[in-house]
């Protein structure tokens, strides 16, 4: 048995705090575990939970934007189709904006009493949200087998729009509930923005309907580039990017991952004293 030498002085955590990201994996994958098991504990359905909200919000969306406002769908793509594929990454980030937001003040006892890199909290609960990502992805392929619609080479590109995806929730999520920590009006905020976002985010309708003068402007909104993203990965041919808006999107959530690591870090030693 090796003798080890602990060594504390100020400032050593701070200098490995990304080394310590590694060290504490493990730390991670149980919380990732225990936030999926909390999720659908006493639940009885369970994980069908994660099918029933994408399905029947697509059935709503394609009967209002489809059947009632005759919104056009991309080449010959069914419009359920249309709706599903921009539905995936909506629910996504969503989901894991709403889930990292409260993750600190969720896990209040653990952060006042143990020392390890916070960041790990809010980035599992992120991954908690792409678990139901994959379970809701089973119903696109129904819906592919029902309407007996391939998908193109595109869809090998898929796992780079889910990193985008995956990325433009973890940035304003580690701001938000960095804030949220000290100033709990945030927590209001988050529902809000999941809301109005729903419906200004080209979800139940194409973004090609958007007149070309606006559409740069239109992309201003992160979530735009990623829902054409998927929809040019899972559509195939039958969906266009527009390339300057997802330069854009690319951008921003560049910019806002940035600043959102810059606040979770500013306000990180703070934390066990307001929670």
């Amino acid at each position: 048995m090796t003798n080890q030498t602990l060594i504390i002085e100020p400032g050593l955590a701070e200098r490995h705090y990304w080394r310590d990201l590694w060290r504490y994996r493990e730390l991670f994958y149980v919380l990732a575990w225990r936030d999926v098991a909390v999720r659908y504990k006493q639940t009885i359905i369970g994980l069908a939970w994660a099918l029933l909200q994408p399905f029947f919000t697509m059935v709503v969306f394609t009967v209002v934007f489809g059947k009632l406002a005759r919104m056009p769908t991309e080449g010959d793509t069914p419009y359920a189709l249309l709706v599903y594929a921009g539905l995936l990454p909506w629910q996504f980030f969503a989901s894991a904006l709403s889930s990292a937001s409260g993750s600190l003040t969720g896990n209040a006892n653990l952060i006042s009493k143990v020392y390890f890199p916070r960041l790990i909290v809010p980035t599992a609960a992120v991954v908690t949200s792409f678990i139901d990502f994959l379970i809701s992805f089973g119903i696109l392929v129904l819906l592919m087998l029902w309407y007996q619609f391939w998908p193109g080479w595109q869809i090998l590109t898929l796992p780079g729009f889910v990193l985008m995806a995956f990325l433009a929730s973890l940035g304003p999520g580690l701001w938000i509930t960095a804030l949220n920590v000290k100033y709990r009006d945030f927590r209001y905020v988050i529902p809000f923005i999941v809301s109005m976002g729903l419906y200004v985010s080209p979800v139940g309708f194409s973004s090609s309907v958007i007149p070309e003068q606006w559409r740069l402007l239109y992309a201003l909104n992160p979530m735009v580039g990623v829902i054409d993203g998927f929809r040019w990965a899972i559509l195939g041919g039958a969906a266009h990017i527009y390339w300057p808006g997802f330069i854009l999107s690319w951008g921003l959530i560049a910019c806002f991952l940035w600043l959102g690591i810059r606040q979770f870090r500013r306000m990180e030693r703070s934390f066990a004293d307001f929670v």
